[in-house]
């Protein structure tokens, strides 16, 4: 259907009363690029690749025709299933569905690790329409006799780029050993690399694929740029700085690992108003629901986070992504900045860089296929000192990226001790 964006309708996507009215409440607008062109394709009963970017609407993409297609509720097994990789994203999605199911009656359940299994179970045993689980917590509860699958007609794999990098191959196909062979099948992802590929081969039949930018595209929406700054304490006085001014009134700061996030929380927590948190798998799970629900509410202005526990942020009004580090996978900028700029609404990504992690910034701009706008410092920012083995640690890692490079190169501190051991045998 050609047609421009603004006269897009959910009507004429053939949409029925009852979702448009649970859309008009959670605040829709017009149907976006994926949610366009997937929904025909999915009421059809076609097997659907959709490839598109955080914050394009492809949740719902594949939600509503999964609502219309079941209709109301029916018996006590599932019907239909989203596998999603991490607990964050199980509890997103299932609200989701929860939301546009309003106005029906429709039943879904999260299952997820993480937590005890007594309620999880509880709600497999009153029936259920939707489920939407972890491939792990699935397996669990299938094998122990709580959930039947021989009712299943749609099977949805979200973020399937995230799985792959998570090493979930084994428990997808150990999944499709115990489910229906006829059904529908959708596989949505950020990106669509090889690894996703083969499992598309092994999940869809004759499947279609929407995609409505290049992989790893960043929406449009999103303005990105890049700071060159020392070290780790400079970095947080520039964060600092950026976290003074105004318009920064909703951000989620991006850290490498668990112990630099809690080092981040704990320095903005001192400097920050407005409300600072960190989630990461060493926090507890109702730590990290109540972190999140907190910044989804507007009541906690920062989340700082680690990547893995940030995939389940769909908040639409994201006005920064700060990433304090820059991320060791390249397909993991794009799911970090896709926090801000969702739901065509305008974001601003920036990313601050120390001198070991231009190689990665250099790997982002070849997967995007452009460069990153770099801004100076401003004339009265003071550098800080480096910490205790930082300048250490630096050149370690950018002998590391060295010797990938060049698989003959023995890096710095080889080149010192042949030195030292020669000087040594001079003074013999």
């Amino acid at each position: 259907m050609e047609m421009s964006p603004d006269e897009r309708s959910f009507e004429a996507l053939g949409v029925t009363r009852q979702f448009i009215n649970a859309m008009d409440d959670m605040g829709y607008g017009p149907p976006t690029d994926i949610q366009w062109q997937a929904l025909p394709r999915m009421r059809s009963g076609q097997d659907l690749i959709g490839v598109a970017q955080t914050g394009t609407g492809k949740t719902a993409a594949f939600v509503l025709p999964m609502l219309m297609r079941l209709k109301f509720a029916q018996g006590d097994a599932p019907r239909a299933v989203i596998l999603e990789p991490t607990k964050e994203l199980v509890i997103q999605t299932s609200r989701h569905v929860q939301m546009l199911a309003k106005y029906t009656d429709l039943r879904c359940a999260a299952l997820y690790g993480g937590s005890g299994t007594h309620q999880q179970r509880e709600d497999l045993r009153s029936g259920q329409d939707i489920i939407v689980a972890t491939p792990g917590r699935l397996m669990d509860f299938y094998l122990k006799g709580d959930l039947i699958l021989k009712k299943l007609q749609v099977l949805v794999l979200d973020e399937a780029d995230r799985m792959m990098d998570m090493g979930f191959m084994h428990q997808l196909r150990s999944i499709l050993e115990v489910i229906p062979v006829k059904r529908q099948n959708l596989l949505f992802s950020a990106t669509f690399n090889e690894r996703v590929e083969e499992l598309s081969h092994e999940f869809l039949e004759f499947p279609t694929k929407v995609e409505v930018t290049p992989s790893a595209t960043p929406a449009e929406t999103i303005d990105q740029y890049l700071v060159e700054l020392p070290n780790f304490k400079s970095k947080l006085a520039y964060l600092e700085g950026l976290l003074a001014k105004e318009e920064f009134d909703r951000v989620i700061v991006f850290c490498r690992t668990k112990d630099r996030a809690d080092r981040v929380h704990r320095f903005l927590d001192r400097k920050v108003e407005g409300g600072v948190k960190v989630i990461h798998s060493n926090k507890g799970q109702n730590t990290r629901i109540n972190a999140f629900k907190d910044f989804q509410d507007g009541t906690l202005r920062v989340l700082v986070a680690t990547d893995v526990s940030a995939r389940g942020i769909d908040v639409a009004n994201v006005s920064h992504v700060v990433n304090f580090d820059i991320p060791r996978m390249r397909e993991d900028y794009t799911h970090r900045i896709g926090r801000t700029g969702r739901a065509l609404n305008q974001g601003e990504a920036i990313s601050l860089m120390d001198p070991s992690e231009v190689y990665f910034v250099n790997q982002i701009e070849e997967l995007i296929g452009g460069r990153i706008e770099r801004i100076p410092l401003p004339d009265d920012f003071q550098e800080e000192e480096f910490l205790p083995g930082e300048k250490k640690e630096l050149a370690r890692e950018l002998d590391r990226q060295k010797q990938k490079l060049n698989p003959d190169y023995k890096g710095a501190f080889h080149e010192r001790k042949k030195k030292s051991k020669k000087k040594l045998r001079k003074r013999r």
